[in-house]
């Protein structure tokens, strides 16, 4: 054989070798050490599932539990598994139709694949999981499985105690190292939301053996391999439940905010947020079409308006301006400013005042005299020292700022506002470099430019309460098991305004605020036995209606607190569109001040002003015409779906009994074909409905 052909046949038996050697190696791999398919084998075999844990419990200062857990069910899919079901008795049973069906299905099978478990629906109402209960073993494939889920036995509090729900896609990219996966819930707003990382514990993990038809066989290697749920931390909130579902009784029909501090501590006593709405809402599996009602609500019940909405403070700014003024030297307590009905300072006759007459300081803060304070405002802005308005504007803010305006607080929920101090080189831009106080003397009454969050009001009473200091504004007290995080220690630290300031300038404001209450602008509000500090507000406020620009109903502002000596409590109140501030806001503090010092309101008079404050329907006139047109654009939409719902039902029944079949299956004895007359009677009955059937049917659905 030529030497040629011996060496090409040693090469082809070589390479022949090699490949015996790589496939038998390859063999021994995937057989004894690869891990992709052994860990595919054993998916295939195994039936993974996650145990979520408790969430932490969330319980007031008293220690009644304002959020809880209860048990709900999720009824869950394999969708490989529930092929050849009977649809048709299936989606009865769930009262939906066959296009939701699928469009179910494949929404289970883009988020977990074909062979893998997904939420067919989840928070099964009692009456659904016992229908379920009786029937599941009907239908292969489908299973019913426990979660824990939040639970409000007091029905108050939604938007400081926020809800969960399912995460999506987009929160687990921005939370893609924590653990997250499809199908998990987490906390989307309030407390749920900051405290998230306290509350949600760590989810634990049972593995099952399946035989060959995926049914469960038992644990896998005895729970080896298991690991058990840790419930979440339970917390303690310095919100009093009581006061809070008072708040709300006091606030309905209203829109608006109250906020309450223990001026001691800077602990949230309560905050309402008017409208608000039952917080059980959005846990069952109504959520849906409950967010949607209110996520279209003209009133916005979403917006919490005791940190998320900022005002113009109205006249409440007053006791701001006073106490620079002292401090800057520009008045003094017997300083007297004579009003003739309006501001004379700056020659346009504006601000108006109610009170004509001669104060001095105490008596115009009674009074809430408009010229009295644009006059002290204007005198700041105009000392010589400063070299013009620009540069005493930024010394008056930083007066302010110390008093916790123009910047966020802090507080320990999410979304709030900074609200707004304007600086001079705001102004400079409008006006020019040569700006002078009468330009913005409209901020001097807290109009103009100034705006603050109802939470950065009680707080300042806060401050004046205390001769100026303040704790950061915070909802939880504690945290049990510790505080592994440090969430709680920014709370702990002591804030103080300005140096300057001394206490006899608080004593000063005090006494004013005093005289609002006993005889002032305030007087009705006054509660028998307990001296209240508090300060009127009335804000101007306007909107466009119809591509023009039209003046409404003021706001109501009002901001005290009480007892003076030792104060227990600061607040601060808001009505939009209720009218001057004594109408509305001062009574409504006035009585939750009572209610919290006393726990209870008692005489006839006090009672009476509550009853009527509890009944008294204060919606603004352009939310009432935009729920009016809202209800009758739905109740016609209703209507609609409700007509298209029956005569779909019909098409349905009749293409079933057209075509002898239940989801493809011949009709059994037991599911006779209808005759194809009746078919068309029945199509044509509901076609041709008159209006009286019409209202018929839907006042029996």
């Amino acid at each position: 054989m030529p030497a040629f052909n011996q060496n090409r046949g040693k090469i082809i038996q070589i390479i022949f070798g090699v490949v015996f050697l790589v496939i038998a190696g390859q063999l021994i791999n995937l057989q004894l050490f690869s891990v992709k398919y052994k860990l595919a084998a054993e998916n295939n075999a195994l039936f993974r599932k996650v145990i979520y844990p408790d969430r932490g419990i969330i319980f007031d200062r008293k220690g009644k539990a304002v959020l809880e857990n209860t048990i709900s069910y999720d009824l869950v899919v394999i969708p490989s598994e529930a092929r050849g079901i009977d649809t048709l008795s299936f989606c009865k049973l769930m009262d939906i139709d066959k296009d939701e069906y699928k469009k179910r299905m494949r929404d289970i099978i883009f988020r977990t694949g074909y062979v893998r478990i997904g939420v067919f629906e989840a928070l099964l109402s009692p009456e659904m999981y016992a229908r379920l209960n009786e029937n599941i073993y009907k239908y292969p494939g489908f299973n019913l499985t426990e979660r824990s889920v939040r639970s409000y036995p007091y029905h108050t509090a939604a938007h400081v105690l926020g809800y969960i729900a399912e995460v999506d896609t987009s929160f687990l990219r921005r939370h893609k190292d924590e653990g997250y996966q499809m199908g998990d819930y987490a906390g989307y707003t309030g407390l749920e939301r900051t405290y998230e990382k306290v509350l949600m514990g760590e989810r634990g993990v049972k593995n099952y053996i399946r035989d060959n038809r995926s049914r469960i066989q038992g644990s896998y290697e005895n729970g080896l391999y298991d690991t058990a749920a840790v419930a979440g931390k339970n917390i303690h909130l310095a919100l009093d439940v009581e006061l809070q579902k008072f708040g709300e009784q006091l606030m309905t029909n209203k829109v608006g905010s109250i906020v309450a501090i223990d001026p001691q501590t800077g602990g949230i006593l309560c905050m309402v947020s008017a409208p608000t709405y039952d917080p059980n809402y959005l846990t069952g599996n109504q959520r849906g079409r409950h967010y949607v009602d209110l996520l279209f609500d003209p009133r916005k019940p979403f917006n919490n308006r005791g940190i998320g909405t900022y005002y113009s403070p109205g006249s409440t700014f007053k006791t701001i301006v006073g106490i620079v003024g002292l401090t800057e030297g520009v008045i003094d307590e017997r300083t007297t400013v004579t009003c003739p009905g309006y501001f004379t300072g700056c020659g346009t006759g504006k601000p108006k005042c109610l009170d004509k007459g001669t104060f001095q300081f105490k008596e115009a803060v009674a009074h809430s005299d408009n010229t009295y304070f644009s006059t002290v405002f204007k005198r700041t802005l105009d000392q010589q020292r400063y070299h013009g308005a620009d540069s005493a504007l930024t010394v008056f803010n930083s007066y302010a700022t110390t008093f916790g305006l123009g910047h966020k607080l802090g507080i320990d929920l999410p979304a709030e506002q900074r609200g707004i101090l304007p600086t001079s080189a705001y102004y400079r831009k409008i006006f020019g470099q040569n700006w002078y106080s009468c330009n913005i003397i409209s901020n001097a009454i807290g109009q103009g430019e100034v705006t603050t969050t109802l939470l950065q009001l009680a707080n300042v009473m806060a401050i004046i309460s205390n001769k100026g200091w303040f704790y950061t504004p915070h909802m939880v007290d504690s945290i049990e098991g510790g505080d592994e995080f440090n969430m709680l220690d920014a709370f702990h630290e002591k804030h103080y305004t300005d140096k300057r300031i001394p206490d006899s300038i608080f004593d000063a404001v005090q006494d004013g605020m005093q005289a609002v209450v006993d005889y002032g602008t305030a007087a009705r509000s006054r509660i028998p036995g307990i001296v209240m500090c508090g300060k009127t507000g009335t804000v101007e406020n306007y909107a466009r209606v119809n591509g023009r620009v039209e003046k409404q109903q003021d706001h109501s502002f009002f901001g005290a607190f009480a007892p003076r000596d030792k104060p227990r409590i600061a607040i601060a109140v808001i009505c939009e569109n209720a009218g001057q501030g004594a109408w509305a806001a001062a009574p409504i503090a006035s009585l939750m001040v009572e209610k919290y010092l006393r726990d209870s309101i008692t005489s006839p008079e006090r009672k009476a002003m509550l009853e009527e404050f509890s009944k008294k329907n204060l919606i603004p006139k352009l939310m009432r015409i935009a729920m009016e047109k809202r209800d009758s654009v739905k109740q016609a939409k209703e209507s609609r779906l409700l007509e298209q719902k029956m005569l779909k039902e019909a098409a349905d029944s009749a293409d079933a009994e057209e075509n002898n079949t239940i989801d493809g299956t011949p009709a059994t004895p037991e599911t006779p074909a209808a005759p194809e007359k009746n078919t068309r009677k029945i199509t044509a009955s509901v076609a041709i409905l008159n209006n009286t059937e019409k209202k018929q049917k839907r006042h029996t659905a």
